[in-house]
């Protein structure tokens, strides 16, 4: 376990910061329960924007949702996994994993949704639950095939029509591959001997 990933809870910092930014983009739309759609398409990812020159909406768009039943459900699920992921991996390797899952799955809607608008924490937080997942796998030196299959039935389960497959899945992948190689790398297989002795 991470002392400084525990001592610092950064799964309730990155909490705090969807909630901040909630606020935000609620006090802009002059409403708390849905965010004005301008407000989404500002702070969203508008693929036509970011293909002219708006790549921040690439990271932005990781922290805003679009109503109050989209943040509480994603929170809930971060909170799970993140506070999981926080037992597992440090500062650093979180951080690279959450960010690097929310890219990639924005980048994988840039390519193949160049019409869609979208906005949520959602592929980030499929790429902590894909880390910890294969993680754990691995690291006992169990068979991955079982991680990856519960995956995508997970992944599965949450597809629906205004829902961004892609970012879920571009997420869920990275999430798993950056899992997968931290556990490969630290050998944390625990090898036990045993010792007979005879009267």
């Amino acid at each position: 376990m991470y002392k400084s990933s525990k001592k610092f809870m950064l799964t309730y910092v990155i909490i705090a910061l969807n909630m901040i930014f909630y606020v935000y983009t609620a006090i802009l739309s002059r409403g708390f329960i849905t965010i004005d759609y301008h407000v989404i398409r500002q702070y969203g990812q508008d693929n036509s924007f970011v293909f002219n020159g708006g790549y921040w909406q690439l990271f932005t768009s990781m922290f805003i949702h679009v109503d109050i039943v989209h943040l509480l459900g994603n929170m809930f699920f971060l909170l799970i996994f993140g506070l999981r992921a926080e037992e597992l991996f440090n500062i650093q390797e979180y951080l690279a994993i959450y960010l690097l899952s929310g890219l990639a799955g924005n980048l994988l809607t840039l390519l193949f949704g160049p019409s869609m608008i979208s906005a949520g924490a959602s592929g980030a937080i499929f790429g902590l639950f894909g880390a910890c997942t294969i993680y754990i796998r691995r690291a006992v030196g169990q068979s991955i095939i079982g991680a990856l299959l519960f995956s995508f039935f997970l992944l599965m389960m949450s597809s629906g029509g205004n829902v961004n497959n892609l970012a879920h899945f571009g997420g869920l992948v990275v999430g798993l591959l950056i899992g997968y190689v931290l556990a490969s790398t630290r050998k944390l297989r625990t090898v036990y001997q045993y010792r007979y002795s005879y009267p």
